[in-house]
């Protein structure tokens, strides 16, 4: 390991690539909850946090099981439209706890134009809840809709290629050229049991 006068070990969190104190700091220090937004292996997660003296505290979270659960998604957990459906809820949940304004936190995730991110944060403002972001980052509401799916699955004329790139869908029991009915019927649902 270095020494000297001048050498400066960073933080291990820093060190292992969990946390970039700099982007927290700015974040913590506001009276403003954090909208955090993580993709982890399987699901997506998205959390409400407050930032406290003794700690965070988590005023509300969401996590794709509870769209498969509650909700009926059979697609994806991780797709942009699955996205889209988890930021509708979280926002929901969000101001349900009167809370109208929180800020994005995507940790050490690069921030990429239209990536499921940003998909999660449209959702949030579609829901009325205000998210500081540039519309040019937003995914397009065909992207979003999965218009892009259905054209793609489409255009595949191969039936050995079809069920290999689709293999999730169809092993789910939704065939991928429906993916914007389903969207729209889960969507539909979400917003009914939210805007009672």
């Amino acid at each position: 390991m270095a020494k000297g006068a001048r050498y400066r070990l960073a933080y291990r969190r820093r060190r292992e690539h969990k946390t970039d104190y700099q982007a927290r700091r700015i974040l913590a220090i506001s009276d403003t909850p954090r909208f955090v937004v993580r993709v982890s292996n399987k699901l997506l997660i998205v959390q409400t946090i407050q930032s406290l003296i003794e700690g965070d505290k988590v005023l509300s979270e969401v996590t794709s099981k509870e769209l498969f659960d509650k909700y009926g998604w059979k697609a994806s957990g991780k797709s942009i439209q699955a996205a889209y459906l988890l930021g509708l809820i979280a926002g929901y949940k969000t101001k349900s706890q009167e809370i109208g304004k929180a800020y994005l936190d995507i940790g050490l995730k690069r921030p990429t134009k239209g990536s499921k991110v940003f998909s999660v944060v449209k959702g949030a403002i579609d829901s009325g809840l205000e998210v500081p972001c540039d519309s040019d980052v937003i995914p397009s509401p065909e992207r979003i809709s999965g218009k892009d799916v259905v054209e793609y699955a489409k255009n595949i004329e191969d039936p050995a290629t079809y069920e290999k790139q689709f293999s999730a869908y169809l092993r789910k029991g939704i065939n991928p050229e429906s993916i914007q009915e389903h969207f729209e019927e889960v969507k539909k649902k979400i917003m009914e049991d939210w805007t009672k």
